[in-house]
Parts: C-alpha cells; structure tokens; sequence
C-alpha cells in the first residue's frame, strides 16, 4: 500500500474541500446574518490542515492501488466530515456539541440525510446553506470531482472513481479517459441541479429554498431550509416536482448521459433496473393510496399525490416527506421503510442496495428455480405450458431423471 501517496491525496482533498465554505460565506455576507467568522475559520484551518498533510509529501506520485482507493475514499469521509464541523462549531447558532457538530457534517456528505438540529428555520441563512450545499457536494462526490480534476492535481484517478462510484459496477467508463467521465457527470449533475432549481422556483419556492432543496433533492440526501421539510410548503406542484426530479437522480447516470449524447429519451425504458424502479415506484403508490383512501384520511386526489411523494422520497432514499407518514395505518410505514432499502438504480445518488441488485437476485432466484423444475418430474406438462416453459430437444433427461430433496425444489 502507497500511504504517501494517499497522505499526498487526502491533503489535497482537504484543501480542495477548505473551497466549498467560500460560497456560504458570501451567503452571510449578503444576508448580514453574522455567521461570516465560522467560515473564513472553518476556510483557513481545513486549508492550513490540508497544506500541512500535503506539503512533505508533494513529491510522492507513486500508483495507487484498488485498495489505495478505499482507503482515500474512507479517510475522506472521516477526515472532510471532522473539517465540515468546524463551521458548525464556531457559528453563534446553532449550539451544539463537538458530537453532534461532526454527526451532521457527516450526515450531510454521505447524504445520510438525518439530524440532530431543531430550529431549522431560525438558523442563519449561511448555515442552512451550507447544510444543503454539504449534501450536494457528497452526492456525487468531491472524490469525483477531485477525479474530474486529476491532471492539475497530479493524482491517478481510476482507482478513486472505482472505490468512489455506487453499485455492482465498476470498470465502465462513459469516456475513453477517466477525467473526462468524471467531468461529464459533473456536468450532467449540474445541469439537472439547475433545471431542478427553476422547476422549483416556477411551482413556488422562493429563490434561496429552490436553491437549497434542489441541492439535497439532486443528491438524493433529504436536508430541507425547514423543520417541516417539503410539507412546509404544503403544495402538490412542489411535491410533484420533487418526484420528478427525485426519479431522474436515482436513475443511473450513465443513461442521462446517453441521453445528452444521442438527444434521445428512449434508452430509459429499454433498461431493465429503470423500469423495474418506477415499478417499483408504482406499486408501492398503489398499495398506499388504497390504504389512505379506505382510512378516510385524504381524498383520492390528495391521497395519490401525498403517496407518490412518500413512495418516491423514501424509496429513493431522499427522506423528505410531506406528511406524518408514521401515523398512516395498517402496514403503510413498514412497507415505506422497507421498499428504501432498495433505494435508487446503479450509478446513480441514490443509496440502498440498488436496484440492480434486487433485479438479478430475482432473475437468478427464477432461472434457479426453471431449472430445478426442469429436473423434477413432478411438474406437469400443464404447469409448463402455463409458465411458458418448453421441452427442448435432447434435455429428455432432465425430465425422467431422479428427483431428490437436495436436487428438487418440488
């Protein structure tokens, strides 16, 4: 293991990081909401501490490994969580501990989405910025952008993007050089960052909480600007613009950029773990509306919308909600719960364990039990017809062959 290299890295890394407390800054300053000193200290000590790691070694260039890679990828998460507290810490508001400082620093770059805040409302605007802001930056990655910018800081950057990148898939790149894959999903990134911003401006919001919930909304992370998150606004437009632009996050990235490519929108449908997702999506909506409509609890209208929102948000991940879903009756918050677990597609920010996975558990799961029936005689002629299983020419001995308890599933 390379660990100069990877001391080089993580320096780098912080100094890149001590960048992103320059836009909350300018946020204070404008809103005159006397936060401004947490974050030129938060700026200068992770700059410092980023030099002071990086300086003795900036020699060092030597390859880094697949296990360099999960190793820079683990130490940044520790490492650029610890420095996001700092702001927290200093700042007038909110008061809170050393714990909980770095507990919702890493919440917000790992797009964990949960808080020990209350009050959210009444933060300075800098500090809610910044909340936002930490979940987009961890969506797709500052590893990924430090990837997109590897040349100027003289770093390999496979191995970052492979330890870095969600889901089963690793070695595709959607360029011929890993900078350029690294670029273009920034880019892409960005631009759904911005076309979620004006979509949700033109439903309702007003500009700085456009600009912060299309941050944790890209990034599938669910911080809001309220306590109440998305239900302060009370609003079908907004939530259903959430739902879009949640969808089009958990869908696996590689599709938008195809999309970008080829100026087409048919590839969505033709992959497999994106219909399977909005299935998914569609029949956990159902189950949950006919619930809401026989308890009463909202119109068959209202009760879709506020469904579709919950269903999507916490299958996805995102975590914002728009009513007391744990009130809801029968099963309807065990179900939510549980359909999050699968979380969002492959390459994508969604969390989970993707979508893609559950697909080939389910496919595998099947072609295991075809072919187990295929060698137990006891499946009738009839059960094949019905499930369109076929004979095929030759494989007569699958069907007469013995059939025991520990090679039969019948």
């Amino acid at each position: 293991m390379n660990l100069l290299s990877v001391q080089r890295i993580v320096g780098l890394l912080l100094m890149l990081f001590s960048v992103t407390m320059l836009p909350p800054l300018i946020v204070s300053m404008i809103y005159e909401d006397g936060a401004w000193f947490a974050f030129v200290s938060g700026f200068v000590a992770t700059l410092a501490i980023g030099t002071m790691v990086w300086l003795p070694v900036r020699k060092q260039h030597g390859d880094l490994r697949l296990r360099d890679g999960f190793l820079i990828t683990v130490l940044f998460w520790a490492v650029l969580g610890a420095a996001g507290a700092v702001p927290l810490l200093i700042s007038h508001a909110p008061e809170v501990s050393v714990t909980d400082a770095v507990f919702e620093a890493i919440s917000g770059l790992t797009t964990t989405g949960s808080t020990v805040l209350v009050g959210i409302d009444y933060l300075p605007e800098s500090i809610r910025w910044y909340r936002q802001q930490l979940q987009w930056f961890g969506g797709m990655g500052i590893i990924i952008l430090a990837v997109a910018v590897a040349p100027i800081l003289g770093i390999g950057g496979m191995q970052l993007y492979r330890a870095e990148t969600p889901g089963p898939v690793k070695d595709n790149k959607l360029t011929p050089r890993i900078t350029e894959t690294a670029k273009a999903l920034w880019y892409i990134y960005a631009a759904i960052t911005v076309a979620c911003v004006i979509a949700y401006w033109l439903a309702g919001m007003a500009p700085f909480d456009a600009i912060g919930h299309a941050f944790s909304t890209v990034a599938i992370g669910g911080f809001s600007t309220h306590d109440a998150s998305i239900g302060y606004y009370d609003s079908a437009a907004i939530e259903l613009v959430g739902v879009f632009f949640i969808l089009i996050a958990a869908a696996n990235f590689g599709l938008h950029f195809t999309a970008w490519r080829t100026r087409s929108l048919g590839h969505y449908f033709a992959d497999s773990e994106f219909r399977t997702m909005l299935m998914i999506a569609a029949v956990v909506t159902l189950l949950v509306v006919v619930y809401l409509v026989r308890a009463d609890i909202y119109e068959p209208g209202r009760a879709f919308v506020k469904a579709l929102f919950q269903a999507v948000s916490i299958g996805t991940t995102a975590g914002f909600t728009s009513a007391d879903f744990a009130a809801w009756p029968g099963f309807v918050p065990v179900l939510l719960i549980l359909v999050s677990f699968i979380g969002g597609c492959a390459f994508s920010t969604g969390g989970g364990i993707k979508v893609i996975r559950i697909l080939l558990l389910v496919k595998q799961g099947a072609r295991g039990w075809y072919t187990q029936a295929q060698r137990c005689p006891s499946v009738s002629a009839a059960d094949r017809s019905r499930h369109g299983w076929s004979k095929q020419s030759g494989d007569s001995s699958r069907f007469t062959s013995a059939c025991s308890p520990s090679s039969c599933c019948c």
